[in-house]
């Protein structure tokens, strides 16, 4: 009884399942904005995303991102006492960042060699439309598991004294801590 009894529940599921009226897409409907006042109260765009409350759209894709400011360039050295513990594979990963939050960008140098001259650009951008206008500090890290996500015990670190807006050249970055 156990078994038909399981076997008529999942026929039940299957006859009153949810129809969510799925149309075929339509090439020629017209794109319209969504009626957001259905979902957000009056007085919400005071919250601090009024553009968004308002069905403000994101520029169209291929839209021109900010262009910023010239590159920064550099050179990345390590600390002598540390040079051994470079693994072979690993990837330098030479960060950029205004402060908190995400980085304005990254660039990645597989099996570096040092010392290594760098340059980090608008181009290196991890979201395209954030401006590339600093001041920027800079942070190289050597990561064995190549992995910009993770910090795992034994990777190398150093960062640049002080902050840099961008054009700035000479920049030197020495990789002297150990994670």
């Amino acid at each position: 009884m156990g078994r038909s009894f399981g076997i008529a529940l999942v026929a039940i599921a299957l006859a009153t399942a949810c129809d969510r009226n799925v149309e075929p897409f339509d090439p020629s409907e017209p794109v319209e904005r969504p009626d957001l006042s259905k979902i957000f109260p009056e007085g919400a765009e005071r919250s601090g995303d009024a553009q968004a409350l308002r069905g403000a759209m994101p520029a169209a894709a291929g839209a021109e991102a900010p262009r910023g400011g010239a590159p920064l360039a550099g050179t990345v050295r390590i600390a002598p006492a540390l040079a051994a513990l470079v693994r072979p594979g690993s990837v330098l990963f030479l960060i950029l960042r205004t402060g908190p939050g995400p980085p304005t960008a990254v660039r990645r140098f597989s099996d570096p060699s040092f010392p290594l001259e760098f340059s980090i650009g608008p181009e290196d951008r991890m979201i395209a439309s954030m401006p590339f206008d600093g001041p920027f500090q800079l942070v190289g890290r050597v990561d064995a598991d190549k992995d910009a996500t993770t910090r795992n015990p034994g990777d190398l670190q150093g960062e640049a004294k002080g902050t840099y807006l961008p054009g700035a050249s000479g920049i030197e970055i020495v990789i002297d801590q150990v994670l």
